[in-house]
């Protein structure tokens, strides 16, 4: 099926703000969004919404209301993309990330970790997480932080995506994690991905939307919770979330761009999760919290 990139030209500036108009219109179902450099020396940028051919005229509609007011005779243009496995080929030539101890790469980079370092091989596939968006290496980068300063036994990472962040959990210490995702394509892409990885036993997989499945009660609780989702389901869930962490546990949150951090702090700090840290990346927050005293 054809997809359509509808999108404005405009400066950085207004282009993150375009960026986080979108966010709160677009992000819970599952549109893609984004915005590019296209012309350095005359600051032109783009910020684009991903839709498929049978939703664009209603999204079209949506993406002029919500830009109405703030980008008042702005044009919205449109690119009807190729037919193309853009996550294969976004891949192609990807150099290997490092955080913490890990080296995130794909299968033509194999055999490039350095001694010390924890290679996890992710490749094209039909599920968020490479290792190469800020988000993704924020929460590698205190995953390690977390587990080098202490014992952590039991581990959820909701919104697992490919895997990635379950495999380096479970690759860094002798834990059991529970994965899952409301996508089971995602829940298939990350089995893969752990069986690549030489991961026999540790990790369970399971499809579930929100915290709905027998599965977190028998896993949990929690010694640490990672959920690389997005901030206003991260908000939306933050009881739930917080009811599955067991005392003394940690909280690794992302999905959060820069501009959302406060609302996403706000929601855990009143259940009381005290806010450790946060790394940026890329325009990204990653926002590590605990439940200690």
């Amino acid at each position: 099926m054809s997809e359509i990139r509808l999108y404005i030209s405009t400066t950085e500036k207004q282009a993150e703000h375009a960026l986080a108009l979108m966010s709160d219109a677009f992000e819970e179902e599952g549109f893609a969004i984004a915005t590019m450099e296209i012309d350095e020396k005359n600051d032109i940028w783009e910020a684009s919404v991903y839709v498929f051919r049978p939703d664009e005229a209603e999204v079209y509609d949506r993406f002029a209301a919500l830009l109405a007011a703030d980008f008042p005779g702005v044009q919205i243009q449109r690119e009807e993309l190729p037919d193309i496995d853009w996550i294969a080929k976004s891949l192609e030539g990807l150099k290997p990330v490092r955080a913490g101890r890990f080296v995130v790469h794909g299968s033509h980079d194999r055999g490039t970790a350095r001694i010390g370092e924890i290679a996890i091989e992710i490749d094209a596939g039909q599920a968020f997480g490479t290792g190469h968006h800020g988000t993704t290496a924020g929460c590698l980068e205190v995953i390690h932080k977390v587990m080098r300063a202490r014992t952590v036994r039991r581990v959820l990472d909701l919104g697992t995506g490919s895997g990635v962040l379950a495999i380096a959990a479970r690759k860094l210490a002798p834990v059991t994690v529970l994965a899952t995702d409301i996508d089971p394509i995602a829940t298939r892409v990350a089995r893969e991905n752990v069986r690549l990885n030489g991961i026999a036993s540790g990790i369970a997989l399971e499809t579930a939307p929100g915290f709905h499945s027998t599965a977190f009660g028998h896993h949990g609780p929690f010694d640490l919770i990672i959920a690389n989702i997005l901030a206003r389901p991260l908000m939306r869930m933050a009881p739930q979330l917080a009811a599955q962490l067991a005392p003394g546990g940690d909280v690794i949150l992302s999905g959060i761009l820069a501009s959302q951090r406060w609302k996403v702090l706000a929601a855990y700090n009143s259940l009381g999760l005290r806010h450790v840290r946060t790394i940026w990346r890329e325009g990204w927050v990653t926002i590590h919290l605990d439940n200690r005293r």
